[in-house]
């Protein structure tokens, strides 16, 4: 599989010119920094925060009683999202005072569900995770941008490899935004994740195209090769991992649906298919003119 996708890109590759491997990432980082804008505009926030960075109450319960049952029997509280993961209920809700929060409780023991959890997470401590959250990223992109500009030590590659990485997480967030995952610790911790798979298969490329002999097709082929290899086996692991973290409670009742891994998963899937079309499309066009150059031609076809 990974040997006919690499071949599939290479030739697509081959047959294209620079502008024309540029357009589609680009449009598709246009798209996701609209969706991104649109959703701050409208909700003071790029992604739809989840219960760690705006507060609330989270009660997960063992019961009989469905999903719909559950929200109208609790439609007086702010509640925000109620689903089934095997044999319980997951209902959170939104910020609460103290009484309504005590009558919420109240009200929960009364039904005496079994095996009841309650999380809650003030607001206060919501808007300082935002921030630190915030500052994780910034500090990333840092710390990033200043080892890449230190191993290569020209402005154009080191550009190309932050701006594969800014696309991966700016299409990440759109992808989350779109399908309704939440902004979660966990969720944050797989964006953070991405920054390093991107880094880690650009600057393979950037590597293999300026500091290795021979053509500058021939070193895109082969770091091609070896990348998409790397990506897919990533891939591969995060899907099974997906796929056991969501349905395994289809096929053993008892299981539960694993929200936290399966939240990672599916982000960590998104932003490396992104990260495979930015590197071999965004990141190979721009590094491909930049090496083409008539004043640098020499020095990396060789």
């Amino acid at each position: 599989m990974a040997t006919g996708l690499a071949e599939i890109l290479d030739n697509f590759v081959k047959n294209h010119d620079d502008r024309q491997l540029l357009a589609l990432p680009l449009a598709i980082l246009a798209v996701s920094l609209v969706i991104l804008l649109v959703s701050f505009v409208s909700s003071g926030s790029p992604v739809k925060l989840g219960m760690d960075f705006q507060g609330g109450t989270q009660i997960s319960i063992e019961t009989t009683d469905s999903p719909s049952v559950l929200e109208k029997t609790y439609s007086s509280y702010p509640l925000t999202d109620v689903r089934q993961t095997g044999s319980r209920v997951i209902m959170q809700f939104g910020i609460m005072d103290d009484e309504q929060q005590r009558q919420l409780e109240k009200d929960i023991t009364s039904h005496n569900y079994s095996n009841v959890q309650i999380q809650q997470v003030g607001p206060i401590y919501g808007k300082t995770l935002q921030v630190q959250a915030l500052e994780a990223l910034c500090i990333s992109f840092i710390g990033m941008g200043i080892v890449v500009f230190l191993l290569f030590r020209t402005f154009v590659p080191s550009f190309a490899v932050i701006l594969s990485a800014f696309s991966d997480i700016a299409i990440a967030a759109a992808f989350m935004r779109v399908v309704g995952i939440e902004l979660s610790l966990g969720t944050l911790a797989a964006l953070l994740m991405l920054i390093g798979y991107s880094v880690d298969s650009d600057i393979l490329l950037t590597n293999r195209v300026l500091k290795r002999r021979g053509m500058v097709e021939e070193k895109v082929s082969k770091a091609m090769h070896t990348g998409i290899t790397m990506t897919t086996t990533t891939l591969a692991a995060l899907a099974s991992m997906y796929i056991v973290s969501t349905f395994s409670y289809v096929v053993i009742p008892s299981f539960t649906q694993i929200s936290l891994l399966s939240q990672i998963s599916i982000v960590l899937i998104a932003g490396l298919i992104a990260d495979m079309m930015n590197t071999w499309l965004l990141n190979t066009g721009i590094l491909r003119w930049y090496a083409m150059k008539p004043e640098f031609r020499g020095r990396y076809n060789r």
